[in-house]
């Protein structure tokens, strides 16, 4: 029988864990078992959550004097058959921590399913294999950037800063999530404008960098625009996915009229994750689940910068975006917020070739501007790739070596 296994990480009050994943495994499947009659048990048997692995952590002062009384601390595994639930995100998330999340004490950790239900998700379609057969590059990191101080400003303002950033040689230019519809700058007129300024500096220095636009709207709308951005030539779609939810990405990502790729960006998922408490982990959220709902790209905090997360948290996400699934496309991981060119050899370091270098500031704060801040990690790509030092490497790339005076570097032991 098919289900879905999901892993809970429990801090119980009454002390007996084994109680507390009976009571989750029945509350949230066929509610009470004890004191039914034999015939409706026999009935309800198929329906019935089954704990599967009940793990006790030892004691922890820290913990009690956060949660201000002491705890029993462990993980538990629990089956959710699939006979339960439709096979869709939304009923799975509330079928396996619906009501629980109100807990405030259980934190959702991953789930695990079956090979029949994964069928059902087509993962993304293009994603990493397909992201570099789409750009030609497939012997490095890709580098990107993005829109910085758009709101306000006209569509010249942006096709400006959308040209200096393309001639600094990245490999794609997204859109800030925050850019909405609006009079000044208009979804149709971004991507045509974009496509004629990305076209235009194509022909100029030899690189075709992409642009990905911000799709945004009502969410019943949103497929109908998906398509007509595909028709007025986009590059990629960025995505508010946990704004929308994740079941929105998914109808998104299995249509075959919107081929493109789909870039799916953080924002709001903070409000389920931070917390070793409750919520829902970084590596479930920003990882397995957005790769199984479609996502060719996934932004996540990096573990460096000024919204940084845990080191062990962000390698999490990088390993379930990227593991091997006979199913399901990998998806490339995104680690975002306070990069700069000296931080490409400990990028490359935790996240390997198949990644993407994203910058913001580290690209527009460049004293020589935004051009000069794209080469600028260009050529920290390059120098990590030659086994060199970014120092030695800047005394030959002028971008890179002013890059490095303004903001410094972080070497990393070969």
């Amino acid at each position: 029988m098919a289900e879905v296994l999901a892993t809970y990480l429990v801090h119980d009050k009454k002390g007996n864990l084994e109680k507390k994943a009976e009571a989750i495994a029945l509350g949230l499947t066929v509610g009470s078992w004890t004191d039914l009659p034999q015939l409706e048990k026999e009935q309800l048997k198929k329906h019935k959550g089954r704990v599967v692995r009940v793990e006790e952590f030892s004691a922890s002062a820290r913990v009690d004097s956060y949660l201000e009384h002491k705890v029993t601390r462990g993980l538990i595994q629990i089956a959710y058959p699939a006979l339960n639930f439709s096979n869709d995100f939304p009923a799975i998330l509330t079928t396996v921590f619906g009501k629980l999340s109100l807990d405030g004490e259980i934190k959702l950790l991953d789930l695990t399913f079956d090979e029949q239900l994964k069928k059902h998700y087509p993962g993304p379609k293009f994603g990493i294999e397909g992201l570099r057969k789409l750009t030609g590059v497939y012997d490095r990191p890709f580098v990107m950037s993005i829109f910085k101080g758009i709101i306000g400003k006209d569509l010249t303002y942006l096709s400006d800063q959308l040209k200096e950033q393309a001639r600094g040689t990245v490999d794609f230019i997204k859109d800030d999530e925050i850019l909405f519809e609006n009079e000044l700058t208009p979804f149709a007129k971004r991507i045509t404008e974009g496509k004629r300024v990305l076209e235009e500096v194509y022909e100029e220095t030899g690189h075709r960098a992409r642009y990905a636009v911000n799709l945004t709207g009502r969410t019943l709308e949103l497929k109908e625009k998906a398509k007509r951005a595909v028709d007025l030539g986009a590059d990629a779609l960025l995505f508010n996915a946990f704004a929308y939810g994740l079941d929105t990405l998914q109808s998104l990502a299995e249509d075959n009229d919107i081929m493109v790729p789909i870039m799916a960006h953080p924002a709001v998922s903070g409000a389920t994750t931070p917390s070793e408490f409750y919520g829902i982990s970084n590596e479930l959220l920003l990882g397995k689940l957005l790769r199984y709902a479609g996502a060719d790209f996934s932004l996540f905090p990096s573990p460096y910068g000024s919204v940084a997360i845990a080191k062990e948290q962000a390698l999490g996400i990088r390993d379930a975006l990227t593991v091997n699934d006979s199913h399901i496309k990998k998806t490339i991981p995104v680690p975002s917020a306070g990069i700069y060119p000296g931080l490409v050899p400990l990028l490359y370091q935790d996240f390997g070739n198949d990644a993407i270098i994203n910058a913001g500031g580290g690209v527009h704060g460049h004293q020589f501007g935004p051009a000069a801040g794209g080469k600028a990690f260009r050529q920290a790509v390059d120098a990590v790739l030659a086994g060199e030092t970014l120092e030695n490497y800047g005394e030959t790339h002028e971008e890179l070596k002013v890059a490095l005076k303004q903001w410094g570097s972080v070497e990393v032991a070969k």
